[in-house]
């Protein structure tokens, strides 16, 4: 598996509950006048909940006198009116606690998936290069639900509870000190018991989010690569790492869940302590003429408002610890190293390109110790065919990576007409240049919106004219609704049609250079002979580089540069490197042996 994020033991992670809720409040601080709204509604409320016991012992005591003398029925109307309007205000300051609260963390983890999707195409692509697409899905899947669920739960459930803490500690102080004291501290333990358990817990917490990730990256991983797992009899192997991965996170999250799992019932346990403590030493003061009933009936309320507040904590402080282990991974991602910000130097206008590529002394490694493109030099001319042969991994994708700019080069330069790359930015780049690439990549739409892609002003006849080109329009209009087909994930097109399809996306682009990564890969042989056709239009007037396996489709190239080891050891075109009997030759010569063999 892939190691995301830093390299941090469980308990330096733990260390990060408090960091990760700051950083949470930091980045929704946009929200925050809005979730003081609802805050004060649920402060109000509790205020209002806590004068009700209050007017209670009042009823009480205006009883328990009534019964040795006359119940004055007018006062107790008095009281239960003003215990209506207090319970009716704190419904209403409720529901305005709740509609603020689920207005604001929804649109906050909207913000944050929007976040995510922008984050997304500025990082550079060396760090998809480390990550399984399962994980970064985790994080804008279930991370961000984590964060979302639990603010709307957890932040306005703290504010209840420690409303209602300190309100029923002031008033059972105000009402009598000595029964205040004994609910204080029987009540001591629990809180002692529940920093424990929040220290021991947090760990597992940020690991069950981690195992998440994982297993969405592997449940991807297994479902794009299906057909092959069956094929070569890899079910029980791949069954055997889920199991790996999900017993881990089984084991995570049985302790998290176990401890998260103890506050309840010791919160619990701790206040019906309280309650059974108050009510015999109430008892006592009563007997002696220190208290009377009304206030042991108050009491026997307040201790429980007292109480409660302590689940309240418990709860919410669970939930906190899965936002912070979620927010850690969301907040990680988004501050992860981005592509530097380019400005603006010089601008090359596609419709003025001439078409000009020279590639100066040109040296990159992905990693700084191994470098694959070593002093690598040569100069392509306006409208130029050039094909770049080589073993695997010789460094021919990279080259034309380099030439996109998805890398940055360690030295030397790429002048495009004479510009530096270093003066173009990407978008200008990458508009001035058209790729079919190995490996297809088609979207959830119409075979028109897929051949029209990112350019509207793209008419169906254009479209239409690619596609008899390339000899796909039979085709297209024998599929139920021709060009207006919708292609999807269940889509039936073979790898050799869906390459056709990328092919003519290329073609109705006057973009004027071309880049095709083994364009023709998946294509059979009578297919490649057409396509071959059709690269011949496509390739008109365009400067144009090709990278093939298949030596067969590269022999009209104006030029073919040799690659090994990531240097140009041969450059000619066709007939003169034949002629040198080199190591083109070799190649060339070998594919067509193995033919003949075969």
């Amino acid at each position: 598996m892939h190691n995301h994020g830093p390299n941090r033991n469980l308990n330096a992670k733990a260390k990060d509950f408090s960091g990760s809720i700051k950083k949470l409040f930091k980045y929704n601080k946009s929200y925050l006048a809005f979730m003081l709204i609802g805050w004060i509604s649920a402060f109000l409320s509790v205020i209002l909940t806590l004068l009700g016991p209050d007017k209670l012992k009042e009823i009480t005591n205006t009883i328990t006198e009534g019964l040795m003398t006359g119940i004055d029925l007018d006062r107790i109307k008095t009281i239960g009116l003003t215990l209506v309007i207090f319970y009716s205000l704190s419904f209403i300051f409720n529901y305005i606690e709740g509609l603020v609260m689920s207005t604001v963390t929804n649109k906050f983890s909207k913000k944050l998936r929007t976040e995510i999707s922008s984050k997304i195409n500025r990082l550079p692509l060396s760090y998809f290069d480390k990550t399984t697409i399962g994980d970064i899905l985790s994080r804008v899947t279930n991370d961000v639900d984590t964060i979302g669920h639990t603010m709307n739960e957890s932040f306005s459930t703290l504010v209840v509870a420690i409303t209602m803490f300190t309100g029923s500690l002031f008033m059972m102080i105000k009402t009598s000190p000595i029964l205040a004291l004994t609910a204080v501290l029987s009540t001591v333990l629990g809180f002692g018991l529940m920093m424990i358990i929040l220290k021991n817990s947090q760990k597992y917490f940020t690991k069950v989010q981690e195992e998440l990730g994982n297993i969405n990256g592997t449940i991807e991983e297994v479902y794009s690569g299906h057909n092959v797992i069956k094929a070569y009899n890899a079910s029980s192997e791949v069954e055997q790492k889920f199991d790996e991965i999900n017993e881990k996170l089984y084991e995570n999250g049985r302790k998290s869940q176990f401890y998260s799992g103890l506050m309840q019932p010791i919160m619990g346990f701790i206040g019906n302590f309280g309650y059974v403590m108050v009510c015999i030493v109430g008892s006592i003061l009563t007997m002696k003429g220190l208290t009377s009933f009304g206030v042991i009936v108050a009491f026997m309320i307040y201790i429980r408002l007292f109480t409660q507040p302590l689940t309240q904590f418990a709860q919410a402080l669970t939930q906190l610890q899965s936002t912070a282990a979620a927010s850690e991974r969301v907040f990680e991602f988004l501050e992860e190293k981005e592509q530097v910000v380019e400005v603006e130097k010089k601008f090359l206008d596609k419709d003025k390109a001439k078409g000009t590529v020279e590639f100066k002394n040109v040296e990159f490694g992905y990693t700084e110790d191994k470098k694959i493109i070593k002093n690598f030099s040569a100069k392509i001319k306006p409208g130029e065919k050039v094909a770049i042969v080589g073993p695997t991994g010789a460094g021919k994708t990279t080259i034309v990576n380099l030439l996109m700019k998805f890398y940055e080069i360690n030295s030397g330069d790429i002048l495009i007409d004479g510009v530096s790359i270093h003066d173009l930015t990407r978008e200008n780049i990458h508009d001035l240049f058209v790729m079919v690439l190995q490996d297809t990549w088609l979207f959830e739409g119409t075979i028109k919106e897929n051949i029209r892609y990112n350019d509207l002003t793209i008419s169906d006849d254009e479209i239409e004219e690619s596609c008899r080109i390339i000899g796909l329009d039979h085709f297209i209009k024998t599929l139920p609704n021709g060009y207006d087909t919708v292609l999807g994930d269940t889509d039936t097109l073979s790898s050799g049609q869906k390459q056709l399809l990328t092919i003519a996306r290329s073609m109705v682009d006057d973009s004027p250079f071309l880049i095709l990564d083994e364009a023709t890969s998946s294509v059979d042989t009578r297919t490649e002979i057409v396509v071959q056709e059709a690269m011949d239009k496509l390739t008109k007037g365009r400067t144009s580089f090709i990278i093939a396996h298949r030596l067969s489709t590269i022999k009209n190239a104006d030029l073919i540069l040799v690659v090994k080891d990531g240097n140009i050891i041969e450059q000619g075109n066709h007939k003169d490197l034949l002629k040198k009997n080199g190591f083109y030759a070799e190649l060339y010569n070998s594919q067509f042996q193995n033919a003949t063999t075969e």
